[in-house]
């Protein structure tokens, strides 16, 4: 074993996959790459994600409490990673990436059909969002398409790094 820098600690540890975020304010949608985020319960399905507020969509998401969390299939990589290094402050991502949408059900960001599976998410608790940025979601709606359901997902590794998830092990969990 050897010392490991401190900035490095992150990428150990990092949840996966890489998800978009689609925020909407003033009939304005926007889109962020995500992958600061984490299952927190399973039934209400709740999760916690971190945006930063340096980020256009910390100040969306923080006003209109909603959003959609859409998981990309890793065969959209450089899309993902080209829509993570621009700001929806001065690009209509949407356009610029040419992502399909489609109006979502319960919240005003649209789902976004490029991805295989998209969470309609409601925020439920901000008390950890001046300190951290930690948002709390209840999945309010789920859609996956049944065509792509078992599409590799992109896992960040921290500085351009990312893997592709491989093989599936199937282990006795106690629970059918």
């Amino acid at each position: 074993m050897r010392p490991l820098a401190m900035g490095r600690v992150y990428q150990l540890i990092e949840p996966g996959p890489v998800v978009l975020l689609a925020t909407s304010r003033r009939g304005r949608p926007n889109v962020m790459t995500m992958s600061w985020h984490m299952m927190v319960e399973f039934t209400p399905p709740r999760l916690a994600c971190v945006v930063s507020d340096r980020n256009h969509s910390f100040a969306a998401l923080r006003a209109t409490r909603e959003c959609v969390v859409a998981v990309p299939p890793a065969a959209m990589a450089r899309k993902v990673v080209a829509i993570g290094n621009c700001s929806g402050r001065d690009t209509d991502k949407f356009a610029r990436f040419g992502l399909s949408t489609r109006p979502a059900r319960e919240v005003a960001p649209p789902l976004i059909e490029d991805c295989f599976a998209n969470l309609e998410c409601r925020v439920v608790d901000t008390r950890l969002v001046n300190a951290h940025g930690l948002f709390v979601l209840e999945v309010l709606r789920a859609w996956i398409d049944p065509a792509r359901r078992d599409a590799k997902t992109l896992h960040h590794q921290g500085w351009g790094r990312f893997a592709v998830d491989g093989r599936v092990l199937r282990l006795a969990s106690g629970k059918a």
